[in-house]
This record gives structure tokens, sequence and C-alpha cells, in this order.
């Protein structure tokens, strides 16, 4: 695993999350974090968030707030967290360094 790194945003996903945050009342931020589990042994989580805690990484760009805790933080250092539109979809996803192995849903990754 490489030396922990800030964590980038996208231009695109520092706009969409300031979309995001612009209609949902209460809420300052997107908090994204790491849990085992899914195919490929770690999956990434997305939700709103009201406010940080303690030991959040906290990213900001433009009106856009992401939280991180320093748990997540260990799993996904030198990551780019992107927002993607295409014909396939609309996705979150995290350009990780880290992950040595991920799955086709793109949320799933192995270290």
């Amino acid at each position: 695993m490489t030396q922990i790194n800030e964590v980038t945003l996208s231009d695109a996903a520092a706009s969409r999350i300031a979309a995001i945050l612009a209609t949902e009342e209460g809420k300052s931020a997107l908090r994204v974090s790491v849990e085992g589990g899914g195919c490929s042994g770690f999956s990434y989580k997305f939700g709103l968030a009201d406010r940080a805690g303690e030991d959040d990484f906290i990213l900001e760009k433009g009106n856009a707030r992401v939280l991180i805790d320093s748990l997540s933080l260990v799993y996904m250092g030198g990551s780019e967290i992107d927002f993607v539109d295409n014909l396939m979809g609309q996705s979150f996803q995290i350009n990780n360094p880290n992950a040595i192995a991920s799955c086709g849903c793109g949320t799933s990754f192995t270290i």
C-alpha cells in the first residue's frame, strides 16, 4: 500500500456534489467511506452528512465539500473522486492507485 496522500476531487465531481448539496436542506457534505465487503473485498459507500466528525479529512473545492473518516483515508490515499456521466449512466467513481483489482460495478476493490 502506498503512503497516505491527499485525496483530490475532479471538477466534474465538485460540480455534481455542489448541485446535490444545493437541493438537500440540512446537508453540508458528501461522506465517502470504505467498508469491508463487496465482491472484491472492500467497497465505497456514499452518503450525505450534516456535519464533520472529529477524525474526518475535509476536502473542499468550490461549493463542494467531501468528508472522509481517518480509517477510510488509509485505503483512499492518493485517490481522485470523479463523476462520470456517459451512456452507461451517472456515477461517482474513485480512481484509487492503491487498488490492485476491482469489479465491474466500480464500487468494490482489492488492496
